[in-house]
């Protein structure tokens, strides 16, 4: 399996982007308010997986006490990594999109002005969860892995 890449994940998040963009230009008026706080959700998940990603490392890598990590866990670990960064990539997408129409807009329209904290939170929340996903991703490799480089760029050998 080849860790997740920008290349991966830069087009789901475009195409969600322009779909909500459209979206919410058509149908803006007939929405309710966003809460302040509708992303944190996202921010919530990025904590977990950041601390579960800080604790397998240290298992993994045997610099922290506690049993070795069973290979299902692992396993399991890093398909919540991938989901959780397509995820993350998802919702920064739609995030941005509604902060691309509510900013402009708030000037002008109250609701706009009101949604903008909301569309905020939830863009650094989805960021955020991105980056703690990458980590967690990161953190299952083995020291002995081959995907790891020498320091002179070589590919390691068994």
């Amino acid at each position: 399996m080849r860790f997740t890449k920008a290349r991966d994940l830069v087009p789901a998040g475009a195409v969600t982007a322009v779909a909500v963009y459209l979206g919410i230009r058509l149908l803006y008026g007939e929405l309710p308010p966003l809460p302040t706080l509708a992303g944190s959700t996202l921010l919530v998940l990025a904590v977990v997986e950041f601390a579960f990603g800080h604790a397998l490392r240290g298992r993994i890598r045997r610099t922290s006490p506690g049993k070795p990590v069973q290979p299902l866990t692992a396993a399991r670990a890093l398909a919540l990594a991938k989901a959780s960064s397509l995820l993350g990539v998802i919702m920064l997408g739609a995030w941005l999109a509604v902060l691309a129409y509510v900013l402009p807009e708030s000037t002008q329209v109250e609701a706009a002005k009101a949604d903008v904290p909301s569309a905020v939170i939830g863009a650094v929340s989805a960021a955020l969860l991105i980056g703690a996903a990458l980590w967690l991703e990161s953190s299952c490799k083995t020291p002995d892995d081959p995907a790891d480089q020498h320091r002179d760029g070589a590919r390691r050998t068994r």
